[in-house]
């Protein structure tokens, strides 16, 4: 079966649906899909026009990925072929996150010298995000954080990452 989320466009800023499977994006509801599957997908409250969760219209975040061979890009500025395991780079990233201990300072610094993301640059710094524009996991992990805090490590189809919530 098909896993359909509901994106927001960055040019139009509407909603849109997206498989997460084939790839495939579509303005139109799958029609596969009833209006009450959905009313259930994540990001379903785009179609609203809304937020269900009270959600910030934005936030900015920060992030440090380690990439792992099984991500959809597994090369980055670093290396240009990463062939270590999903729980190698969680293993990496513990160890990241004990020296870190809570300091936002740190984090940057850590980022700039081993995040496998080209935000590195800026201290894995990633701006400000609206819902939709972030890959789903990632997004729901950085609304859910206040202000200065860090997630415990987030997996998408990018690598795994800690996040640093910064406005």
């Amino acid at each position: 079966m098909s896993v359909w989320e509901v994106r927001l466009s960055n040019s139009r800023n509407l909603p849109y649906f997206f498989n997460t499977d084939t790839k495939q994006s579509s303005w139109d509801a799958p029609s596969e899909l009833s209006q009450s599957q959905i009313d259930t997908l994540p990001g379903a409250e785009l179609l609203k026009g809304g937020s269900v969760d009270a959600r910030p219209s934005k936030v900015r975040a920060s992030h440090l990925l380690v990439k792992h061979s099984g991500s959809r890009r597994p090369s980055s500025w670093k290396e240009k072929n990463i062939t270590r395991s999903k729980d190698e780079a969680v293993a990496i990233l513990r160890q990241y996150e004990a020296q870190i201990a809570g300091s936002a300072d740190t984090f940057a610094d850590l980022a700039r010298a081993h995040s496998d993301c080209s935000s590195h640059d800026h201290g894995g710094d990633l701006g400000w995000f609206t819902p939709g524009q972030m890959q789903k996991p990632f997004e729901d992990a950085a609304y859910a954080l206040k202000v200065g805090q860090i997630s415990d490590v987030v997996s998408t189809d990018s690598g795994v990452h800690l996040i640093l919530r910064t406005g």
